[in-house]
């Protein structure tokens, strides 16, 4: 988890909504890139049977009918949406706090 502490006066409060506002429209955009990656990798699944953590793990590119090309595109759809779930999580794990709270004993 992620604190953000922003002013409280009332262009804090202005900085605090912008703030806001950006971090959900990046949630909502790699929320929407991590579901059409994920559904690039039910493709592969689907295609050879296999989950894509079985794939990374016990797989190589002779195993795959479309040999390097095809495992270079299915290990590159899993890193990024893993890489995006990472993101999702850093962000919506943030909270908003008021600044004066960091003042108070």
């Amino acid at each position: 988890m992620s604190m953000i502490y922003v002013d409280s006066t009332e262009s804090g409060h202005e900085t605090r909504h912008l703030v806001q506002s950006a971090i959900e429209a990046e949630i909502t955009r790699l929320k929407l890139a991590a579901r059409n990656a994920q559904k690039r990798l039910a493709q592969f699944e689907k295609k050879y049977n296999v989950s894509s953590e079985q794939f990374m793990a016990d797989m190589a590119a002779e195993d795959l009918t479309g040999g390097d090309d095809e495992y270079i595109q299915w290990a590159g759809e899993y890193r990024l949406t893993q890489k995006l779930k990472r993101k999702l999580n850093q962000l919506q794990g943030i909270e908003y706090g008021d600044s004066s709270a960091l003042h108070t004993n």
